[in-house]
């Protein structure tokens, strides 16, 4: 990472989407910069940009104008191999669904990305049984997702998503599918792991509840990031 830089940066972010004859500008100018182990609520209603703006930081679509840094290295500069290469090191994503692989345990859904990004099958277990442990999985790293309970599995799903330390974790509504309780507990251990990671998190949220446990809560308003 670039000496001072934060894990990740938007500057002057653009993007447009031609619908028939109009042009429906998303963003226009978004300015946005993470701190390492800062966790962020995005808080913005449906059409506004919000899934946009989360495609665009995990390097899943490409802005038509500005710049968007991860790990200090400006993904403009990138060809696709190289996107595809931060985003398994340095990117972990977490949805509302889980998806999860059915046919693979707790701990393989976890070892498998570490697999793909070239470590040892041994330490990609320690770390998988070290992660799953920290989120009071260790008892259930043999089971299949369709044994496990709806907050297991979302906590699978975050184990899987920090398997490699990235940078930058990005939620959308990564407690949306539990119960009020569950969702409690869950999104606390989120929270804390990812502070003692040290990584820099943005999460969208419906939850004004859950965005006051967060550092800062943003918003979207005219295609530009807001303070809220």
């Amino acid at each position: 990472m670039s000496e001072g830089m934060a894990p990740l940066v938007l500057r002057d972010v653009r993007k447009t989407y031609r619908s028939g004859d109009e042009t429906l500008t998303v963003l226009d100018g978004a300015e946005f910069a993470i701190r390492a182990g800062e966790i962020v609520a995005l808080v913005a209603p449906s059409g506004t940009g919000k899934s946009t703006l989360l495609h665009l930081a995990g390097l899943l679509e490409a802005p038509d104008a500005g710049a968007v840094f991860v790990g200090g290295q400006d993904s403009a500069r990138m060809n696709d191999a190289q996107r595809t290469a931060i985003r398994r090191r340095e990117i972990g994503f977490v949805y509302q669904f889980h998806h999860l692989l059915g046919e693979f345990t707790a701990r393989e859904n976890v070892v498998l990305p570490q697999l793909i990004d070239g470590r040892s099958r041994r330490e990609a277990r320690a770390r998988a049984d070290d992660l799953l442990g920290a989120f009071g999985l260790g008892h259930r790293l043999d089971h299949l997702p369709g044994k496990l309970s709806g907050g297991e599995k979302q906590r699978v799903a975050i184990a899987r998503a920090l398997a490699n330390a990235p940078g930058v974790l990005l939620a959308d509504e990564p407690t949306g599918n539990l119960d009020v309780h569950t969702s409690d507990v869950v999104f606390d251990e989120l929270l804390r792991t990812v502070r003692n990671a040290g990584v820099a998190a943005l999460i969208a949220t419906h939850n004004m509840d859950l965005a006051g446990r967060m550092d800062r809560v943003v918003g979207l308003q005219d295609g530009r990031i807001v303070a809220l």
